[in-house]
């Protein structure tokens, strides 16, 4: 007899339905499994007869032959057990399933029966509903996840037994069922840090309140102490929240990852990932020999916070400088090929040399002479050009430290980042793919951040006195327009140009000499 179950695989952040099927017949004593299958699948056979005989089923006797369609596709992982397990019970009239090719089946079991999470749940279901099945029958850790998709019945079992029973009739489960709106707006501002905290760096936080409404990356260089990190873990708080597509998107990326916890139906915050120096280049851009998401993807449509720039091997840096243009990144394999998306805020920070005290106001700087130019020369001219705002962080005094007055908080700076981020979108709405000013090309920097003759002028003088590189020319236009929205201003002025000019500090030439 002939049965088919379907499952699901992955490739990048889309899903691809498998059909598995299953034929037993009386020509013979032997399992057959085809269809591409790697290790972990083809291991299946001893984990399924366990899980059978512990419910009282066992492996027919007979020929068994098993084909998992498209037999070009690569089959990775454990999550197969369960649909195969069905298929063998119901080909070899053990139990009777007529609704079976209803349902999307995906399970690791035990030898117990019991059934273990798997990874990736939310695209695979979203592709269950748009290929029309009525549910999809997985882990119940992972049912949360996929009741973010509406429409489309999630049953969370336990182990084998309500599997079977949910199939024959005997046992209807009720479907997981949640309001993805409600959930998703309850927790979007709930955030455990805030601006509010930080004392003093008035200058740094308009620098973070520019870099957030205009998706600039930005790049904190100062002493150790001074506040690099705190100020950049709170960049989160004052970004413009989710979208609930961007939310989508950013999960499917997590859930194919498996770093979404069993209690996370969706992201409602914008990630924040901050990979330790010593990373690698593949944990950084992914990849490995089934490609998977590394740290630049994980931080879609959010932000990637290397700290002490320097310290990290310059080849992951390197890496870094196609994803940063194209905003996604492929990994290339020689049997496949994956693209995952990779649309994130870049935040570095550096100390300003080797001991760190290089323009320090009251320690002495006890490098050589040379030292500070080739701790700098570590970062590569072609990644800081992609970088709109250098700025210098200088230790906050001991007078604002002890002052009891609390800072501005991020709710209201956000405001003024979501009213910025507006007036771009509707700039940009006829335009594809670009959404923020740091988005701007050459050819719309001229349409968009046209400066009068006052403008002109700031812009020339302080790029022939501050020794200014030709590099930071459209990134000052850049700051500029952003400064100008948070202005409300249709047009730049010459205090915007002049405020743009002052963060663009690794541009003098006289730095690090």
């Amino acid at each position: 007899m002939l049965v088919k179950t379907y499952g699901s695989t992955l490739q990048g952040i889309d899903a691809i339905t498998i059909t598995i099927e299953v034929e037993v017949s009386d020509s013979g004593i032997r399992f057959h499994l085809v269809g591409l299958p790697d290790n972990a699948v083809k291991e299946s056979q001893q984990r399924i007869e366990a899980a059978l005989r512990f419910h009282g089923y066992k492996i027919p006797g007979k020929k068994i032959v098993i084909n998992m369609a498209p037999a070009d596709i690569r089959k990775e992982g454990a999550s197969y057990d369960l649909p195969i397990a069905i298929g063998i019970l119901a080909a070899s009239d053990q139990i009777t399933a007529p609704n079976i090719d209803k349902y999307i089946i995906m399970g690791e079991l035990s030898l117990d029966g019991s059934i273990k999470p798997i990874k990736g749940v939310l695209p695979i279901a979203i592709q269950a509903r748009k290929e029309g099945f009525d549910g999809f029958i997985l882990p119940i850790e992972n049912a949360h996840e996929a009741a973010v998709v509406d429409t489309l019945n999630i049953y969370g079992v336990k182990n084998l037994r309500e599997v079977i029973d949910l199939l024959s009739g005997k046992n209807p489960l009720e479907p997981t069922v949640i309001d993805t709106r409600k959930e998703f707006e309850k927790k979007q501002h709930l955030y455990g840090i805030d601006f509010s905290d930080v004392k003093g760096q008035e200058s740094v936080k308009r620098a973070m309140e520019i870099a957030a409404a205009g998706g600039h990356n930005i790049i904190l260089i100062g002493a150790p102490g001074a506040g690099k990190t705190m100020l950049a873990k709170r960049l989160g708080t004052i970004l413009p929240p989710f979208t609930l597509h961007e939310a989508l998107e950013a999960t499917k990326i997590h859930s194919v990852a498996g770093t979404l916890d069993k209690e996370t139906a969706l992201m409602t915050q914008r990630p924040f990932r901050s990979p330790p120096h010593t990373i690698s280049d593949v944990a950084l851009v992914g990849g490995g020999s089934y490609p998977q998401p590394g740290e630049i993807s994980l931080a879609h449509n959010g932000v990637l916070f290397l700290d002490e720039l320097p310290e990290f091997k310059r080849t992951v840096l390197e890496v870094m400088r196609q994803p940063m243009e194209d905003r996604n990144i492929t990994i290339s394999r020689a049997k496949t090929s994956v693209t995952y998306p990779s649309n994130f805020m870049l935040v570095a920070s550096m100390n300003p040399c080797p001991c760190g005290y290089y323009n320090h106001p009251n320690k002495r700087c006890n490098c050589n002479p040379g030292a500070v130019q080739k701790y700098l020369n570590k970062i590569s001219g072609p990644l800081l050009d992609r970088i709109d705002i250098h700025l210098e962080v200088v230790p906050v005094p001991f007078e604002k430290l002890s002052e009891m007055k609390e800072g501005e908080k991020s709710e209201v700076i956000r405001e003024r980042v979501i009213a910025a981020r507006e007036i771009q979108n509707e700039r940009f709405k006829e335009i594809p793919d670009v959404h923020s000013n740091a988005q701007m090309s050459s050819r719309m920097l001229r349409e968009y951040c046209l400066l009068d003759e006052e403008g002109n002028t700031i812009l020339k003088q302080a790029m022939n006195r501050l020794s200014l590189s030709a590099r930071a020319y459209d990134r000052i236009l850049r700051v500029g327009r952003t400064i100008a929205d948070l202005a409300n201003s249709k047009k730049i002025t010459s205090s915007h140009i002049a405020e743009a000019v002052t963060y663009r500090s690794l541009d003098r030439e006289s730095w690090g000499r």
